[in-house]
């Protein structure tokens, strides 16, 4: 088959691969129809996460038809027509329990990320994410082994075309799960760094949850200016704004918003010091994104956190949050959690997420696909590759660096 395949430091190719196959009794073997490009792929395409081989298979947002099943699959049969939660969880252990999908103790044999770790147990293996998370094969490609296929996949109406419901597997429940943590709800001022696809998703959910006025802060224009058309927000660029924080403040009665969500992550455009830091490894992520945060939420307020994470950050100001009294909520997403809800609301016309889809290309041209979205050429918000071509499985039409 055909796979989207890392083979170094801004070097992506799709290359002939062997087929998957069934290897557990709770796997399925998907037929790909529709398979995103995401921020958190940008970041391992840019050699900033560790833990990758050559000839690894990327891609964690993804959906298709069900081509076969092992013998002890019951959730799902032969020609269902699925999306597929970036992390693999196994339905039945302490926090999958709970329903912390994100968490699940089961299905990652590697070590994750966590620097302090001690003897804690890992969380949850995930598509297409590096060796660190158990080195599964992503989805950016013709098939894909499904493991736990009782718990991840969520079986979707014709009726709806691959465009809208894609974004179930990651981006549209981590925006959503943002939205959610900082507390958002009728009349709540937001503030949302990264005007990227988590950015676009976080706003679209906190308009439905009634949020009042969302301001987004980013660095690209044509984003801004689609989020201002889009869900109305009131847009900041920091390149033309020394400190959006301070105009935040200023426009919410010398307050600051009621939660603040960094939807940008470890990458996020700081100081010349912290990439110098984080470029001889002595610093895992940069705190701009973060410091703003915290500055521009209100007392007693919230910082969500969907953008990704890792080691070190220089100048977090903790003291600030601690006099402030603020509230943090971060993490992976329990996408099965909410994938169902979502759905609903996508099924009611009330997400419309396909909206931000700028690119569909076939699998073929991924690796231009990965470098248009990177380099932020041809005004791309969303690319969307498909096996056979820029259309498939009833789809149709559709500084600080953003996640998603």
């Amino acid at each position: 088959m055909k796979a989207l395949t890392y083979q170094g430091t801004l070097d992506v190719r799709v290359e002939n691969v062997p087929d998957p196959i069934l290897e557990e009794a709770d796997d399925i073997i998907l037929r790909v129809t529709a398979t995103a490009i995401c921020g958190s792929d940008l970041h391992m395409y840019r050699g900033k996460i560790p833990g990758l081989e050559a000839g690894d298979i990327l891609g964690h947002e993804f959906m298709g038809i069900v081509e076969d099943v092992g013998p002890a699959v019951t959730r799902v049969k032969k020609g269902d027509r699925v999306v597929v939660p970036f992390t693999i969880s196994c339905g039945h252990c302490f926090f999958c329990e709970k329903e912390l999908f994100s968490a699940c103790e089961n299905t990652n044999p590697a070590r994750g990320t966590i620097m302090n770790k001690k003897s804690i147990r890992s969380g949850a293996g995930m598509f297409g994410y590096t060796h660190f998370y158990g080195g599964y094969d992503g989805g950016q490609a013709e098939y894909v082994r499904v493991p736990k296929a009782n718990v991840g996949p969520l079986v979707v109406p014709d009726i709806l075309s691959d465009d809208k419901v894609l974004f179930l597997s990651d981006i549209l429940p981590t925006g959503y799960q943002a939205v959610v943590n900082a507390g958002v709800t009728h009349g709540s001022t937001v503030a949302i760094f990264g005007a990227g696809p988590v950015g676009y998703m976080a706003a679209a959910c906190a308009r439905m949850l009634g949020a009042e006025r969302i301001f987004m802060i980013d660095h690209h224009p044509y984003r801004l200016d689609f989020a201002a058309q889009t869900y109305g927000v009131i847009p900041i660029n920091f390149d033309q704004v020394d400190d959006p924080a301070e105009v935040i403040i200023e426009a919410t009665d010398y307050r600051g918003v009621d939660a603040s969500i960094d939807a940008i992550g470890f990458e996020a455009k700081g100081s010349l010091v912290e990439t110098v830091l984080a470029n001889i490894k002595l610093e895992g992520s940069s705190g701009k994104a973060l410091r703003q945060a915290i500055a521009a939420t209100r007392r007693g307020g919230t910082v969500s956190v969907p953008g990704v994470y890792a080691g070190f950050i220089h100048g977090f100001l903790f003291g600030d949050a601690f006099e402030k009294g603020l509230t943090f909520k971060m993490g992976q997403t329990h996408v099965q959690h909410f994938m169902p809800e979502l759905l609903e609301h996508i099924a009611a016309g009330r997400l419309e997420p396909e909206v931000i889809i700028s690119h569909h290309l076939p699998l073929s041209e991924a690796a231009r696909g990965y470098k248009i979205f990177n380099d932020k050429m041809e005004s791309c918000r969303k690319v969307v590759l498909t096996p056979d071509g820029p259309r498939n499985g009833g789809a149709t039409a559709g500084g600080l660096l953003s996640q998603g």
